[in-house]
């Protein structure tokens, strides 16, 4: 199955690529897919919602993500939700979670999977 997040939009600014060669990646990742948008039914990792997840050597984890709206009603809770869902994980130290807008995120993030599971495929 291919994690790779998809390319940010043209023209906007650049997200740092994640640390997906860390061991920590994957757990992190499928951590990541057990939380869901409760208005949509699909994790959002596959939502793409991640942006980057950064792992350093002392296994400090930092996510920048996005919501599918500015006016998401969840948007003041969904970062503690990401938060929580990584923090017990065997071998991180730390978690931090930021939202960004830039760029904003769009149908054409979504993993086929999602797009699958939502019927656009």
């Amino acid at each position: 199955m291919d994690t790779t997040p998809q390319a940010p939009i043209e023209g906007a600014p650049l997200i740092k690529p994640s640390t997906n060669d860390h061991a920590l990646y994957d757990t992190i990742v499928e951590a990541c897919r057990t939380v869901y948008d409760p208005e949509i039914p699909v994790n959002i990792f596959d939502l793409g919602l991640i942006y980057t997840i950064e792992i350093n050597d002392e296994s400090d984890v930092s996510i920048i993500m996005s919501l599918t709206a500015p006016g998401c009603p969840v948007a003041g809770e969904m970062p503690g939700w990401v938060a929580e869902a990584i923090e017990p994980l065997p071998g991180v130290k730390s978690v931090a979670v930021e939202l960004t807008w830039e760029p904003p995120w769009g149908m054409e993030m979504m993993s086929d999977e999602a797009r699958l599971e939502l019927g656009f495929m």
